[in-house]
């Protein structure tokens, strides 16, 4: 006998995202209830935009569900959940850097919370990302730009300092497409 969810019921609606109880039975028969959280817009993008002179544009901005500001790569929602994720990467690169980039590129898919959430990240290479007007953040944001060596952002990432999933992600994916396998 494997897994088997029984049934799923809403618990809460909210604006990005809905909550639900799903009753599950266990591979032992077990029943059991389960939390599951339902991205509206099924996910958004990443971006890795890489600066003419080979760094990575990052942003740093406060985040209130962990209390920390946090170092990032950019990116952002869809804006509906048919959005093909590479407008959404151009958006969120021009909207938190003032940057566009000549090619965007897909490097990875990622689940974000697997085990209880539907939301998917597209991550894209874009560069060179070449700066082209001013920020034009939502009200709700505060971010500055900041610009790193892949060394360093690899660093980072060993010591525990960088901690964002899909910049972890994304930097990886981009370090990873210089190793010869």
């Amino acid at each position: 006998m494997s897994l088997e969810r029984l049934s799923r019921r809403r618990v809460f609606e909210g604006e990005i995202v809905d909550l639900y109880k799903d009753t599950v039975r266990l591979p032992g028969g077990k029943i059991e209830e389960w939390d599951y959280v339902h991205h509206k817009k099924g996910g958004g993008a990443c971006i890795v935009p890489v600066l003419p002179d080979g760094r990575i544009l990052m942003v740093r901005q406060y985040r209130p569900a962990v209390d920390e500001w946090m170092l990032e790569l950019p990116a952002g929602a869809k804006d509906r959940p048919d959005e093909d994720p590479a407008e959404t990467a151009r958006r969120e690169l021009l909207e938190e850097t003032g940057c566009r980039a000549e090619t965007l590129e897909h490097l990875a898919t990622v689940r974000t919370a697997a085990a209880y959430c539907n939301e998917v990240t597209a991550i894209f290479l874009a560069q060179p990302a070449v700066p082209v007007q001013a920020q034009t953040l939502d009200e709700a944001e505060e971010i500055t730009a900041e610009a790193y060596a892949l060394s360093d952002l690899l660093a980072m990432i060993a010591a525990g300092e960088l901690t964002d999933a899909k910049s972890v992600c994304g930097i990886l994916a981009y370090a990873a497409r210089s190793v010869v396998y």
